[in-house]
């Protein structure tokens, strides 16, 4: 499957140090990842990061191409911090298109979306939770992927909702009634707090600064390894994990 990561810090970081100067940074784990549990090898099938420029919507940049081979993003990265960042790396699921549109982060003004991880028996599996979707949402999906479905479904849902955690948990508990063993570890962030799940995916959390990455960075004992079915709330200074219900 995929990989990705979110970051949120009190003091700007530069891209790099998270996407590549890290040990096992995110362009590491696109061709290197430790714990893909059955979900392919490597991640060279796009990448992209989203990233916030003073108060306005989120910044994003995607390729449909491996991370390591962009030499231009890697120089782009290292002259571009921020205060909070969400990355990914893709694994295509047989069958799906291998495009730009089609790697995370999914954005929608402030909003950054990413799946690592597939929809069990797609597309029939969740063709009625599509048809329960706005017409025009449909029409503008990123691309015919389930990644794209479940942003688009998660949007519209987050539209005038109190709260996003409660949203997150709802669609995966929904999703899985309707593709039992689907693999659901999203991942979501406004800029100023961050949600993530856990099922069947790894997930690591650490904090001070707060990061959420499928796979630890470095060796630093302060990461914690979130278990299967969880919730993971966060903001700058607190990471709160608790049971995803089901």
């Amino acid at each position: 499957m995929c990989r990705h990561l979110c970051f949120l810090g009190s003091q700007p970081i530069l891209l790099r140090e998270l996407l590549f100067d890290a040990p096992h940074s995110l362009s590491r784990q696109a061709f290197a990842p430790c714990d893909m549990r059955g979900g392919g090898a490597v991640n060279a099938d796009g990448f992209g990061a989203g990233w916030y420029a003073g108060t306005g919507p989120a910044v994003r940049y995607r390729r449909a191409g491996p991370i390591w081979q962009d030499t231009g993003f890697v120089e782009l990265a290292a002259n571009i911090s921020a205060t909070t960042l969400l990355a990914a790396v893709r694994n295509a699921t047989a069958g799906m298109p291998i495009t730009e549109t089609a790697a995370a982060p999914f954005t929608d003004g402030h909003w950054l979306f990413s799946l690592n991880g597939r929809i069990e028996g797609w597309p029939d599996s969740v063709a009625a939770m599509a048809g329960t979707l706005p017409t025009r949402s449909l029409l503008t999906m990123d691309a015919p992927t389930d990644a794209a479905l479940l942003w688009a479904l998660l949007r519209h849902r987050l539209a005038g909702a109190a709260d996003p955690a409660a949203v997150l948990a709802e669609l995966v508990a929904e999703v899985l009634d309707a593709a039992p063993g689907s693999r659901l570890n999203l991942l979501l962030t406004d800029g100023r707090q961050a949600y993530a799940t856990t099922v069947t995916h790894a997930l690591s959390v650490r904090r001070d600064p707060t990061l959420i990455a499928s796979e630890p960075l470095d060796d630093d004992p302060a990461w914690q390894s979130v278990p299967d079915g969880r919730l993971v709330t966060a903001d700058r200074t607190c990471v709160r994990i608790e049971p995803l219900a089901r």
